[in-house]
């Protein structure tokens, strides 16, 4: 299955932040990197981050450092991770993982320029006021993922289409859950399909789920977008493997896996265009000549 292109960027990454934003560090500029999952779970996204700084003339450790904060999923921990980074003083912070972690960054920092990677619409989040132009510190890549679930149950659907109960796996912890949980759920009717939802927020709780959608007889799964299941998505894909369940997920990622399919946009090219930004925002020396 094709998938389908709509990265958004938004406005003219550093055109319109004040100068204090831009104060620059004695020696190289440090980048506070702040991610949901893990430094391991992430390593081809972040070689496409790696990507686009370079073509903006950065290379980690020769002329940029950066600080990285993990959450290992758990969402609670953001703010905190946030708050580190602000005080290390760095230069710009990267984050990425949904919008979560922007947000986290966003309530930290009014001073400090802020690169989002998100499948968020950042209007809706509360990210940014306008596309093209964003306003205050914050800009970055959305690849509109979480506005899927309802195109993703339509298509498992179609693979499927004699099954009367599909389970959706959400991740409780995610902002946006209650949103795609009616997504799929206005979907469902739609299709006259039975949903049944259910919640993982560690790995322990992704194995009870998958018991109970064994119990409750569903012959399908979406597993709804989030950055904590993209981390476990071997995990997933090997358990949708085992009980026979045709799933679709999110991103190509999970089918380069194992599993059946997926419908999205492109996480690594949001990626690489958050690099991009983050490495013009150090690039700017006077940002008030950009206006």
């Amino acid at each position: 299955m094709q998938r389908r292109e709509f990265l958004t960027l938004l406005g003219g990454a550093a055109a319109a932040w004040p100068l204090s934003a831009h104060a620059q560090q004695p020696g190289m500029p440090v980048i506070g990197f702040l991610g949901v999952s893990s430094h391991g779970s992430t390593h081809n996204l972040l070689a496409a981050f790696y990507r686009g700084l370079k073509r903006a003339g950065y290379v980690e450790g020769q002329n940029v450092l950066i600080e990285y904060r993990w959450a290992e999923g758990q969402y609670d921990r953001l703010p905190i991770l946030a708050a580190e980074l602000v005080q290390q003083q760095v230069t710009v912070i990267v984050a990425t993982g949904g919008s979560l972690p922007a947000l986290a960054a966003k309530a930290a920092t009014t001073a400090i320029p802020i690169v989002f990677s998100s499948g968020n619409d950042p209007i809706e989040a509360g990210l940014v006021a306008n596309l093209n132009r964003p306003g205050g510190n914050v800009t970055g890549a959305s690849f509109f993922t979480t506005v899927l679930e309802a195109k993703r149950l339509e298509l498992l659907h179609n693979v499927v289409p004699n099954v009367g109960v599909i389970a959706l796996l959400v991740n409780p912890n995610n902002g946006n859950a209650d949103v795609q949980v009616r997504d799929a759920q206005g979907a469902s009717s739609r299709l006259g399909i039975q949903p049944i939802v259910l919640s993982a927020s560690n790995e322990s709780e992704i194995d009870t789920a998958f018991a109970t959608l064994v119990r409750e007889r569903a012959r399908g799964l979406l597993v709804a977008s989030d950055a904590f299941f993209f981390s476990r998505r071997d995990q997933l894909v090997a358990l949708a493997a085992r009980h026979a369940v045709p799933a679709i997920y999110q991103l190509r990622e999970f089918a380069a896996a194992g599993g059946l399919m997926s419908y999205g946009t492109s996480v690594v090219e949001a990626y690489h265009e958050a690099g991009v930004y983050t490495g013009r925002i150090l690039n700017v020396k006077n940002p008030l000549t950009c206006r």
